[in-house]
């Protein structure tokens, strides 16, 4: 299991409590009476406690006070996703000519110089696909309906496919279903299934309850933030108390309860707040509307009262959380173990060790996130290049000025995470005294359990 925390029951009580014995499991296995105290001491414990205490106790108020009970109902527009979907298998897939099944007997193709009058002849000329669909959902199961394919739409259906069809039950009867999109199911959940078994693999008891920890966070997302944006409450509000939420359990229950990870926590969570401040002033500077797609333009459309912007503010906070994570966590996993390897060290000199590890970390994820937006945004760019568009004229378009403002905004919280962590960090364990001797049993004590278990 490597350097893992001493159980929580070690611990002691309350956020601050200390589970760092495993250091001195490494060096100090065999021995009950002699080398430093593990970090942190009862005074440092207590001062980590009485800030994180009321700062959980607010979080938990938070989402008493803003819990939304569900999301508020609404007639259904059959509209992108809001509408109404069965899900069916294609049965047969016929062969046919295309002009055989044109409604109107002739099709004007127009100038086939053009992408527009290309199409057009392919579909005149061409050969169609004649689709029987079988409904396996909801009460016209067993029902079919048949779909034309021309030869130029980018998804072709083949028999025994399963399908998604949407259902319109004001259109005429035989006009009430139609193919949407391609059932995934099984490929996403094997995908899953895969991810989930590499975590317990490689992770074993941390990787379990890394899972779980993602587990929770996609329930406190599904069923506190976004009903609660939609009941009307404030974005910003919601984003920092869901969040919060999230980085508590996260961390806790993936790092154990101790020092070491509740210097993580204050680390995120004042890197949390930068990067509220800072996104909350450049969006409004930069007169971002959040509603810039025909996805965020439906859902102005059916709640007019929700504000996009706070929306787009809510999403870089939540986007930012889990990469600060992994920083805080890395950096503040450093500091300790440098303490661990020399004691004596003061906090300057673990600062300074610590920041250069930070340097290494920030060079690759800064490069990591504008990457992922990239990729993210290919047929995007690509239609920027294709348009000749100038690098000003497309940092301009509010489409990609608000993943420009999103990634930005992240990366310097994300940068400004390295310093303050590690000072954290270091301050806090240079800041750590060998407690009365009655402590420094009960430490040596935790320290040799710790090396049993590594026997083992």
């Amino acid at each position: 299991m490597g350097h893992g925390h001493a159980p929580a029951a070690d611990a002691g009580p309350g956020p601050g409590a200390s589970a760092e014995g495993h250091g001195h499991a490494h060096t100090h296995g065999h021995s009950h009476s002699h080398g430093p105290a593990a970090p942190v001491s009862r005074h440092l414990r207590k001062v980590i406690a009485a800030i994180l205490i009321p700062f959980t106790a607010a979080v938990v108020a938070g989402l008493v006070v803003l819990w939304p009970g569900g999301a508020p109902p609404h007639k259904r527009t059959g509209v992108g996703f809001d509408q109404q979907t069965q899900q069916a298998t294609v049965t047969k897939v016929l062969e046919v000519s295309c002009k055989s099944v044109n409604a109107s007997g002739d099709t004007s193709t127009g100038d086939t110089s053009t992408a527009e009058g290309n199409s057009a002849q392919q579909e005149a000329d061409g050969t169609c696909h004649k689709a029987t669909i079988r409904i396996d959902t909801g009460k016209d199961e067993g029902r079919t309906f048949t779909e034309i394919v021309q030869p130029d739409q980018p998804r072709q259906l083949h028999q025994g496919e399963k399908v998604v069809t949407a259902y319109e039950p004001s259109a005429p009867k035989d006009l009430q279903y139609s193919v949407t999109d391609v059932n995934r199911r099984f490929p996403m959940g094997l995908l899953a299934g895969v991810f989930a078994l590499a975590v317990v693999v490689v992770g074993r008891l941390r990787g379990v309850m890394a899972l779980v920890a993602l587990a929770i966070s996609f329930l406190v997302l599904d069923f506190f933030i976004l009903p609660a944006v939609l009941q009307g409450s404030n974005p910003l509000l919601v984003a920092v108390v869901g969040s919060s939420a999230i980085m508590l359990i996260a961390l806790y229950m993936c790092h154990g309860l101790s020092a070491r990870t509740s210097v993580a926590v204050l680390g995120t969570l004042l890197s949390l707040a930068l990067i509220g401040i800072l996104g909350s002033q450049f969006i409004d500077w930069s007169a971002l509307t959040g509603n810039t797609d025909d996805q965020t333009g439906l859902i102005h459309g059916l709640y007019p009262k929700l504000d996009m912007s706070g929306l787009l503010l809510a999403g870089v906070i939540i986007g930012s959380l889990g990469v600060l994570d992994d920083v805080t966590v890395t950096q503040t996993s450093a500091v300790w173990e440098l303490h661990e390897a020399n004691p004596t060290m003061g906090w300057r000199g673990l600062y300074r060790a610590g920041i250069r590890i930070g340097r290494d970390h920030i060079a690759s994820v800064v490069n990591t996130l504008v990457l992922a937006y990239a990729g993210a945004a290919l047929p995007l760019l690509l239609l920027f290049s294709i348009a000749q568009s100038g690098v000003s004229t497309v940092a301009n378009s509010e489409l990609v000025a608000e993943e420009i403002v999103r990634t930005l905004v992240g990366s310097i919280g994300l940068v400004a995470s390295v310093p303050v962590t590690t000072l954290l960090a270091a301050l806090v364990v240079a800041a750590d005294r060998p407690g009365p001797e009655r402590e420094t049993t009960t430490a040596g004590a935790a320290a040799g359990r710790g090396g049993r278990r590594r026997k083992r």
